[in-house]
Parts: structure tokens; C-alpha cells; sequence
């Protein structure tokens, strides 16, 4: 008897030990990984395809501060781009148009002109804030352990707790050795995919985590795609001046 009571303990335990993790709990794993112990400053070349357009390449100068949520973008290519910009202040996101010199309060969903990528995907943002781990009809967070490619993952499903997200639903695939988001899948309120990320390669900055090439699939448009790059980042902190409406209309004169 105490031998088949063993038994079942131990069953048990590794049953216990082998369930995956909670999703708050690689949510805030991620943050921790992602979050920037630095100013940082970089270049960031966006390839564009769409459908029967052709293909368009952006060249912007990317600013980021992850102690206070701050960041700013401007377009230095192509030509009827360039001096257009994005800025993130507290909890405002702004668009500037260097041709009306005007700016204009946008939701963090806007597109990064005109392409798949949008403003969400350039900041620091919580996740914990934003996402929630969805559940099935029985209470259970929905997660289980997969393979993507040759690569250990965990596959989990996500819902906003927050209006201002670029998708209400999301599923992600992050690996389970460090947490690295590799794929994501967007979701709309009705249930239709909108849009499917690739995080390609990621680099380590001051021991936190940078993803330098992404790859954004327009799944309601199909034939869409963005290709994102980064590179040249610099770590120096940068001057508070930076972050303001100022900054961004000198850099566009």
C-alpha cells in the first residue's frame, strides 16, 4: 500500500512540475526582458509590400526611453515621407505631418505609414497592462507546450484588458528556454486573423532583449507585408528635449 501511495505521489508531482507556466507569468517575463535598462537611439529600415503597388522602403531614425514610456520616430526616406514623425508623450501618441506642420492625437494602432507596422510596435508598453490570458469553457487558460519548427514553444492565447490596443485577441508563440516571442497571431473582435508578426532575430542590449528583424503578413489583405530592421542602436542617454514636439518639428525642418 505505502509503495502504490508512493507511486501516485510521485505521478503527481511530475504532473504538477511538468504543467506549463501561467500566462502572467511569461507576460511579465517578457517585460522583464524587453524593458530597457538605457536610453537608446537606432535606425530602423521598413520594406513595404503591397499588392499590386510595388514595394517601398522607409528609412527612420528611431529614439526610445523605456523609464518613462517615451519614444520618437521621424522618416528620413523616402522623399514624401521624409520630416513625418510619431512621438509618444506619457500617455499620448501623436502624428506629425511635416506639410501642414501640424500634429494630430492618433491611437497607438496607427499604421507606420501606410505599411502593416503600427505605432504599438516600436514601444515598451506593459503587457501585463494590456493582455490577459483567455480561458476555455472549463476555466483553464488557454496554453499547451508545441514546437515551432525545431524550436520548444509555448502556444497561448491572450485577451486586451484595455481599449487601446492595436487587437482585442492575440496568440502568441514564445519560447519556453527564455521567452522570446516568436510569432503572434492578431485577432479582430469578430474572430477574424488581421494580421500574422514573425520576430526573426533578436540582439542583447546592456542584458535586455531588442528583436532587429520582424516581419508583419497582412492577413486580411493577403499579398501585403513589412519587413522591419534595426540597427546602429546606440545606448548613450539622450536629452529630455527629445521627447517633445519641438524636437520632432526641428528634426522635420
Amino acid at each position: 500500500m505505502i509503495k502504490k501511495i508512493s507511486f501516485f505521489l510521485l505521478l503527481a508531482s511530475s504532473l504538477l512540475l511538468a504543467a506549463p507556466p501561467s500566462i502572467n507569468s511569461i507576460l511579465k517575463t517578457m517585460e522583464g526582458i524587453y524593458k530597457m535598462t538605457s536610453d537608446a537611439k537606432a535606425r530602423v529600415q521598413m520594406t513595404q509590400q503591397k499588392k499590386d503597388e510595388g514595394v517601398k522602403n522607409f528609412d527612420i531614425l528611431w529614439y526610445r526611453r523605456d523609464r518613462d514610456n517615451a519614444f520618437l520616430m521621424v522618416m528620413a526616406a523616402p522623399e514624401n515621407e521624409k520630416g513625418n514623425g510619431y512621438l509618444r508623450m506619457d500617455d499620448n501618441f501623436w502624428m506629425y505631418r511635416r506639410n501642414t506642420r501640424t500634429f494630430q492625437h492618433v491611437n497607438r494602432d496607427e499604421s507606420i505609414g501606410g505599411s502593416d507596422a503600427h505605432g504599438e510596435d516600436f514601444e515598451n508598453r506593459k503587457l501585463t497592462e494590456m493582455y490577459a490570458g483567455a480561458k476555455d469553457s472549463s476555466g483553464r487558460e488557454k496554453i499547451s507546450e508545441e514546437m515551432l519548427g525545431k524550436i520548444p514553444v509555448y502556444k497561448f492565447e491572450v485577451k486586451a484588458i484595455v481599449n487601446d490596443v492595436d487587437y482585442p485577441r492575440q496568440i502568441m508563440w514564445a519560447r519556453r528556454d527564455n521567452s522570446l516571442m516568436l510569432k503572434q497571431e492578431s485577432y479582430s473582435s469578430s474572430g477574424s486573423l488581421m494580421q500574422t508578426a514573425y520576430f526573426i532575430n533578436y540582439t542583447q542590449v546592456n542584458g535586455r532583449y531588442v528583436c532587429v528583424k520582424q516581419m508583419f503578413i497582412d492577413e486580411f489583405e493577403k499579398g501585403n507585408k513589412t519587413i522591419v530592421e534595426v540597427s546602429n542602436i546606440n545606448t548613450d542617454k539622450l536629452d529630455d528635449a527629445i521627447f517633445t514636439k519641438a524636437y520632432l518639428e526641428n528634426l522635420s525642418k
